[in-house]
């Protein structure tokens, strides 16, 4: 199950008529299609979404993109909208979080007959070996296991933290505490939760039927289901994610982004760009699928003084334009086209965006379809940014909404 019911208000306003697990990545993919592929690349094939908030974008994306066929039936990638399936039982109520989500969808693991369930958040940038996480969930004999990211003390107040062992058996689970405990013999280091999940089925059941009877106001894995689990005695593990192993590439796996906020989000798509970024894009043994679009090549025009059509630690994607302009560390969508003159610098630009003659663009996001006039300047000045009503985040990063008009 992947969780995609994120409002996002924090992306705001990229998330203004998307959720957040379908707001555009790195040139081509949605943000949700890391966590999909994350599941087919280690060969598990059942997958539910389950969505809520402003699903339209997302649901298209899914139905366009992502299809097996028909004749194989435990292999589908299905929709989930909150439909009040416990309506009887808990009244006219939406998913009130994480685990509730879950819970008013119990019936699909009757469905399917599983015995173990993957539980996983639909809005990070990474890469996981699934199905490793599911042996040593097996192998450790767990009710529950807990992807786990070590992270320096400082940062990890912002997520969920775990308490563990020497054998990582989680012993407390703390909700973004102000001082995180740090990992036995890595002073200065703490476990945090990915947001990941493999539950026994048993063990999920039963607690999900316990917590959902308390009628609290919010139901989260987090912050209800596994402080309960813990203190009702389930073995809790935390799964150390920097050894999960991913084939065709060397090295640890280290490289995991909750891109929550608009800078997160940013600096994640920036990251893509470099000479040697830390997340590739280029592994063929752990290819990133996403929806197929047909679009042209993309294309360079001019070659002149002063004219030239150029582009430099920067992707793109099929159907853009460089016409006698320069591109530099940027993230283009699709069937953008950027028109002579122009210069377009540590920039994400949503598909189909044109840039007009003599424009001047620096550390901006550009959402789909804008159109920006010739001789327009954006993130030079930020207090002229912000008078034109566009959101500046703290690091200096313009943001141009979905249709918006000069």
């Amino acid at each position: 199950m992947i969780l995609a019911g994120g409002q996002g208000s924090r992306l705001a306003p990229l998330t203004q008529k998307r959720s957040k697990p379908a707001v555009p990545f790195g040139s081509k993919y949605r943000i949700i299609d890391f966590a999909i592929n994350n599941f087919i690349n280690s060969g598990l094939f059942g997958i539910y979404v389950l969505t809520q908030y402003k699903a339209q974008s997302l649901t298209e994306h899914i139905q366009r993109g992502w299809r097996f066929g028909t004749f194989l039936s435990d292999y589908f990638i299905t929709l989930v909208p909150a439909q009040m399936y416990r309506i009887e039982e808990l009244g006219p109520v939406w998913y009130r979080g994480t685990a509730d989500a879950v819970y008013q969808n119990l019936h699909l693991l009757d469905n399917n007959k599983a015995d173990y369930v993957a539980i996983f958040s639909g809005d990070h940038i990474y890469k996981m070996n699934v199905e490793h996480m599911i042996q040593t969930h097996i192998d450790t004999r767990a009710d529950i296991t807990i992807a786990a990211y070590p992270m320096p003390q400082e940062q990890a107040h912002q997520f969920g933290i775990m308490h563990v062992d020497e054998k990582w058996k989680v012993t407390d689970f703390l909700e973004k505490p102000a001082n995180p405990p740090s990992i036995p013999g890595q002073p200065g280091i703490s476990l945090t939760s990915m947001g990941n999940y493999i539950f026994s089925r048993r063990a999920l059941e039963e607690l999900l039927v316990t917590s959902m009877g308390d009628g609290q106001d919010g139901f989260d894995f987090g912050g209800d289901v596994i402080p309960r689990a813990l203190s009702d005695g389930y073995t809790v593990m935390a799964y150390d994610f920097h050894k999960n192993p991913i084939p065709g590439q060397t090295g640890p796996n280290l490289y995991w982004r909750d891109v929550g906020t608009l800078d997160a989000y940013f600096e994640a798509n920036m990251d893509l760009v470099s000479v040697n970024p830390e997340f590739g894009l280029y592994n063929a043994e752990w290819p990133l699928r996403t929806s197929s679009e047909f679009s042209p090549p993309a294309k360079f025009v001019h070659e002149s003084d002063g004219r030239k059509g150029q582009a430099f630690n920067t992707i793109l994607a099929g159907g853009t334009i460089i016409s006698g302009g320069t591109v530099r560390d940027s993230v283009l969508g699709r069937g953008i086209h950027t028109h002579s003159y122009s210069t377009v610098e540590s920039c994400v630009l949503f598909d189909e965006v044109e840039v007009g003659r003599h424009s001047h663009l620096r550390r901006a996001i550009v959402d789909k379809s804008v159109v920006i006039p010739p001789g327009t300047k954006i993130g030079l000045d930020l207090d002229e940014d912000r008078a034109r009503g566009f959101t500046v985040t703290d690091s200096g990063v313009v943001v141009v909404p979905k249709g918006y008009t000069f």
